[in-house]
């Protein structure tokens, strides 16, 4: 909790070395690594954020978390192909995980994929009708393939800009 605290407060070196003690202390604790992760990978150390996402996926091979974490990771990595299986994982785990069918969507869409990507955000707006997010990309891949009333429609909905 407190390596969560920190890490929310943008302390991550004091929020690393309480993700350290809780590890000293419970080596064999998935949300640990985890979390422990995505410190990491806010702070720019991918190759370590992933050897910790798959420290947790070794304790806890059920836990989809983590695979969506390393598919973001992975897809800021330039490596879609890996990131696009990492949150299909996520998804097989757990496919009511709309953070998962958003960074999905997300890469997706980076590949120029905007058909797929819109149907990856509309599965992440079935779960969470609220997520902004999700309806605004969702707004710029109808852009993308000529649906723009509906595009500028989602978009106005959100915070209004469009990025072309």
């Amino acid at each position: 909790n407190l390596g969560v605290a920190l890490g929310k407060n943008e302390q991550y070196k004091e929020a690393i070395e309480a993700y350290n003690k809780a590890i000293s202390l419970n080596p064999d604790d998935a949300k640990v690594h985890n979390n422990m992760g995505s410190v990491l990978n806010v702070q720019g150390k991918r190759g370590e954020a992933l050897i910790a996402f798959k420290k947790a996926l070794d304790i806890k091979s059920d836990y989809a978390e983590p695979y969506n974490n390393m598919g973001c990771v992975l897809d800021g990595q330039g490596k879609p192909r890996e990131a696009l299986a990492a949150f299909k994982k996520a998804l097989a785990i757990k496919p009511d995980y709309a953070d998962a069918h958003y960074n999905l969507g997300n890469t997706l869409q980076n590949q120029g994929k905007p058909e797929e990507a819109l149907e990856a955000y509309k599965n992440a707006l079935r779960i969470n009708p609220n997520f902004s997010n999700a309806s605004a990309e969702m707004g710029q891949c109808m852009l993308k393939i000529g649906k723009f009333e509906e595009g500028r429609s989602l978009i106005k909905k959100t915070d209004g800009s469009i990025s072309l």
